[in-house]
């Protein structure tokens, strides 16, 4: 009888090997033999267990995304291209203050202080940085500590691993700021069945996802820098501005630009693989607005997705205490989105199937589920 491989095996040859690995963090935490080193997911010493909660969490593992829908959403709100949609809005922090603080519209720093302020959170996971740019989660129990972490750096930030520290040290509620990726591996967490471990994913009461198309690999962006004569530490943080194809820096020295084409060549290998650019496993999305209009009209607003009933509660709280400026969004909005998303899906598909030499053989996704047959559809 052939002898199972461990999981941590299993999450090598499979995963970080494969160069699959998100950076997510979901593996870490959990014993002490996955760690983040600099910019990777690293395995410090060799575990022999065979159903590994490394392995089960990993986001590029084979997933029950049926099992999940069923468990997280309404089966009248899905939809092929981006997930569950609840509403759809355009929306913005009611506070200046919190919008020159936040990313675009600020909308997520004030769902989050808003979440602290009514007791439904004890803490926000959110995204910090420290020397060489390099990211990771910090607990913020104030607005202060939110509206410092409120800028993005697409650099990986090791999130699912911040949830699995806060619940190891702590016995409060967490609201999770994730990609997607970090989206689906604290949604896998859910379908456990081991009354500890349930104990401590009950913890996580709200989790706010962010658009996001790729990251940046650490090791070849400070390399594109590094030729550009730009120190990484002034870095403040990044935007793509809306219908210009640069990345913009935002440094202590005045606005950088990269063309976009430059950056993308950093881009995180793992990503080329990833069917999920809207967040679809959180309880509310958040983006950039992109919409028919002016660059100007769209400037200092975020689009939004509400997606569970959880979202929906807090949406609806905000606008009560008027935390948050809501439009609805033009139609025209929502079909872009929802074109760029199965865009995305479509290339992530091409992609697996390049690197596993089949088209049959889509690595952590099943040819059976609903949502791929979905895709395979559209691209037929």
């Amino acid at each position: 009888m052939a002898r199972r491989l461990s999981s941590q095996k299993l999450l090598k040859n499979k995963v970080l090997d494969a160069h699959l690995c998100t950076g997510c963090g979901a593996c870490v935490g959990l014993c002490p033999y996955q760690a983040i080193y600099n910019d990777r997911t690293v395995q410090l010493h060799y575990c022999d267990l065979t159903e590994g909660k490394c392995h089960v969490y990993c986001p590029r593992t084979p997933t029950d995304f049926e099992r999940l829908r069923q468990l997280l959403f309404d089966a009248k709100d899905l939809t092929p291209e981006i997930g569950a949609v609840k509403a759809y809005y355009l929306t913005r922090a009611a506070d200046s203050e919190i919008r020159d603080a936040g990313q675009h519209g600020g909308t997520v720093t004030a769902l989050l202080e808003l979440a602290l302020a009514e007791d439904l959170i004890d803490a926000a996971l959110v995204s910090s940085g420290q020397e060489q740019y390099l990211r990771y989660g910090t607990i913020a129990a104030d607005k202060n500590t939110i509206r410092k972490s409120a800028r993005v750096k697409f650099i990986v930030s090791p999130m699912a691993a911040a949830f699995n520290q806060f619940v190891r040290e702590q016995q409060g509620r967490a609201g999770v700021v994730a990609t997607p990726c970090q989206a689906l591996a604290l949604a896998k967490m859910k379908l456990t069945q081991e009354k500890q471990e349930t104990k401590k994913v009950n913890q996580l009461q709200l989790v706010i996802g962010l658009y996001c198309g790729w990251a940046l690999s650490m090791e070849k962006f400070s390399a594109l820098l590094a030729q550009k004569s730009i120190m990484i530490d002034d870095i403040k943080r990044m935007d793509i501005p809306a219908g210009k194809n640069i990345l913009e820096l935002y440094t202590r020295e005045g606005v950088k630009e990269i063309p976009l084409t430059e950056a993308q060549a950093c881009v995180r290998e793992a990503c080329n693989y990833c069917i999920d650019s809207t967040a679809e496993y959180a309880d509310i999305s958040v983006g950039a607005a992109r919409f028919a209009g002016t660059d100007e009209e769209q400037r200092g607003w975020n689009q939004l997705i509400v997606r569970s009933e959880r979202g929906r509660a807090l949406i609806d709280l905000a606008v009560k205490r008027g935390v948050l400026e809501i439009k609805e969004a033009p139609a025209e909005s929502l079909r872009q989105l929802k074109v760029a998303a199965m865009g995305k899906k479509k290339s992530a598909l091409e992609n697996i199937a390049r690197k596993s030499g089949s088209a049959n053989k889509l690595l952590y996704l099943d040819n059976g589920d609903a949502m791929v047959k979905e895709i395979l559809r559209a691209k037929a």
